[in-house]
């Protein structure tokens, strides 16, 4: 899949790959350059610890509909179908 930058250096994210990347309107994204090119991020929000009984448990603190729902081993078997 391809696509191109405008001259206002805006960058068009396929749909098809925003919805397996989890990104929606208003997502917050971190870029960072490597060595194998650019990268994407969402930034979470951090959890909170809630004490339960003795221990501290880490709990989500964004909305659970706000989640992505990522399917790993599908973007698994995708990478892996990539390379001949």
């Amino acid at each position: 899949m391809r696509t191109t930058i405008d001259k206002a250096g805006r960058l068009v994210i396929p749909a098809s790959i925003r919805d397996r990347a989890g990104f929606a309107p208003g997502t917050i994204l971190e870029i960072t350059v490597d060595e194998f090119g650019v990268r994407l991020e969402p930034i979470a929000p951090g959890p909170r610890l809630v004490k339960v009984g003795r221990r501290l448990v880490a709990r989500p603190t964004s909305d659970v509909h706000a989640r992505p729902s990522v399917d790993i081993a599908g973007l698994v078997e995708d990478e892996r179908n990539r390379w001949p």
